[in-house]
């Protein structure tokens, strides 16, 4: 008695264990002789492909969801409402949306206008020693350039540009109250002091 045929039509013969693939018919109506396999070999639609457990879910890891997630999209919902993170992102938008409102409103609360005012008052100072410091850089960059450029280096345009930009740098320092070092003027309220004290006298 033949056992079920393979893949590759192979059919084994359970009495006498010989392997053969049998007579078929052509479309044409021919039919095809019986085919003995010899014992051992094995044709490649019978030869089970490996398949790796990890390859394949790289293969397919944007199809479909991650293994064991669905149990976890309940706990995440819950986590992620109690999370610090979103919390403070939450807190951020608020923020965010409190502000523009009280930009566009012409009412403001006079909690909101003391608050905001507060905050008026140490920007500028924070501004103006960002912006010296900014300048400074920039001004220690030229300096360096230039001496290069004495030294007898050769500059690259952009470089050229910072050099001959020094001057501009020094009287932006000087209008924000700082010295061509960039430290702050120590000596001009001083010498503002000193002709106010003799007009009085």
């Amino acid at each position: 008695m033949p056992s079920e045929p393979s893949t590759s039509g192979i059919v084994t013969d359970e009495n006498s264990g010989e392997r053969h693939i049998p007579e078929s018919v052509r479309a044409d109506g021919t039919t095809r002789k019986a085919i003995k396999i010899r014992p051992g070999y094995r044709p490649p639609e019978d030869v089970e492909i490996y398949k790796n457990r990890t390859a394949e879910s790289f293969r397919n890891r944007g199809k479909g969801g991650v293994v064991g997630a669905e149990g976890l999209k309940e706990q995440k919902q819950e986590t992620a409402a109690a999370s610090a993170a979103s919390n403070k992102n939450a807190k951020r938008r608020e923020a965010r949306k409190k502000a523009k409102s009280t930009t566009t409103a012409d009412d403001n609360t006079p909690e909101d206008t003391s608050s905001a005012k507060a905050e008026e008052v140490v920007d500028p100072e924070v501004e103006k020693e960002k912006k010296a410091r900014n300048l400074k850089k920039k001004l220690k960059q030229a300096k360096e350039l230039k001496s290069k450029k004495e030294g007898g280096e050769s500059l690259l345009p952009e470089q050229i540009a910072k050099v001959i930009k020094i001057n501009e740098l020094v009287r932006e320092l000087e209008a924000l109250g700082f010295d061509a070092d960039g430290e702050p003027k120590s000596t001009a309220p001083k010498s503002d002091d000193a002709p106010a004290a003799t007009k009085e006298g």
